[in-house]
């Protein structure tokens, strides 16, 4: 195990306990954007995973990255999701199903000058790294995470 894995997964760890005695009050934004905590299932395990998370809002759905910092990997919590599309969100103290899905090529075109603008860093681990950065869209369990494809699976 190198030191920024551990590092990362320690941070993470902390950052989960903080959000959720305080109901998000606590590092419930980090660099003037907004965090929200995502649970998802372990594809092999089959544990639950709760990962913190920045995210954006588009009308009514909710945007996340799956940028890894900028690792040629992609990030667990996107190979979780990509195996099983339900999940959960928690915003502030109030977790709520969501359902999962990558967004489509046109939406990857409108979101990503959005996300970049609001946070240069994600254009900067796009450099870092030669896999596409997946957009995922995040649709509350009571609507359609579709029209278009969902997620893909392994």
């Amino acid at each position: 195990m190198t030191l920024r894995p551990a590092a990362i997964r320690a941070m993470g760890r902390s950052h989960r306990a903080i959000y959720r005695l305080t109901g998000g009050r606590v590092l419930g934004r980090v660099a003037g954007m907004p965090v929200l905590l995502l649970t998802t299932t372990g594809r092999r395990s089959g544990h639950l995973r709760t990962t913190p998370l920045t995210y954006f809002e588009d009308g009514d759905t909710i945007v996340i990255v799956a940028s890894n910092g900028g690792e040629d990997t992609p990030p667990a919590w996107w190979l979780n999701l990509s195996a099983d599309p339900r999940a959960s969100i928690t915003i502030g103290a109030q977790p709520q199903p969501v359902q999962a899905r990558e967004a489509t090529s046109d939406e990857h075109s409108r979101l990503w000058p959005m996300i970049t603008k609001t946070h240069a860093g994600y254009a900067g681990y796009a450099r870092r790294t030669t896999r596409p950065i997946p957009i995922v869209i995040l649709v509350g369990d009571g609507g359609s995470p579709s029209p278009t494809t969902p997620l893909p699976r392994d």
